[in-house]
C-alpha cells in the first residue's frame, strides 16, 4: 500500500461556485500511478467549500451559487462581523456543504460518474487563493 500526500494551490477566484477537476488533477500526477485506490481532497479554508456536481452545463454552477445564497443569505443579523457581510454567510455555507471529498481511484483515474467533477464553492467575494491538502492511498500499477 503507497501514501501520497501533497498541498496544492487554487487560483483565487470571487464568490461563486467552480469546476476545478482539471485543475486539481493537473498538479496532482501521482493518481496516476494508483492502480486502486481512494483520494482525499481537503480544503484548508472555513469561508469556502468542496463538492461534486454536474460537470457539463455552467448553468449548474450558477443555479448552485444562487440557491446557496437564498438558502444563507448575507442579510441575515449575524454576530459574527468583523470581516465582512459575507464572511459569516460564507463559514455557515462552508459548514452546510463540506470541506472534503473522499473519491475512488480505478486504473489511474478519480472514479466518478460522466457527467460529475469537482466544484470550489467560494463563498467570499474576495480571496487570495485557495490550498487543498490531496491525501491518496492506494496500490500502485
Amino acid at each position: 500500500m503507497t501514501w501520497f500526500q501533497q498541498e496544492i494551490r487554487l487560483r483565487a477566484r470571487s464568490k461563486g461556485c467552480f469546476l476545478v477537476h482539471g485543475e486539481i488533477l493537473d498538479q496532482v500526477p501521482d493518481i496516476k500511478k494508483i492502480k486502486i485506490g481512494m483520494a482525499n481532497f481537503f480544503l484548508q479554508h472555513t469561508s469556502a467549500s468542496l463538492m461534486i456536481n454536474e460537470n457539463c452545463d455552467p448553468d449548474v454552477r450558477d443555479d448552485m451559487s444562487m440557491g446557496l445564497d437564498k438558502i444563507v443569505p448575507e442579510t441575515f443579523p449575524y454576530t459574527h462581523t468583523d470581516e465582512g457581510p459575507d464572511d459569516m454567510p460564507g463559514h455557515l455555507k462552508s459548514g452546510i456543504v463540506g470541506v472534503s471529498l473522499n473519491i475512488p481511484i480505478t486504473n489511474g483515474r478519480l472514479n466518478l460518474g460522466t457527467w460529475q467533477g469537482i466544484y470550489l464553492c467560494e463563498h467570499r467575494i474576495s480571496n487570495s487563493g485557495r490550498r487543498l491538502v490531496v491525501t491518496i492511498q492506494g496500490e500502485t500499477k
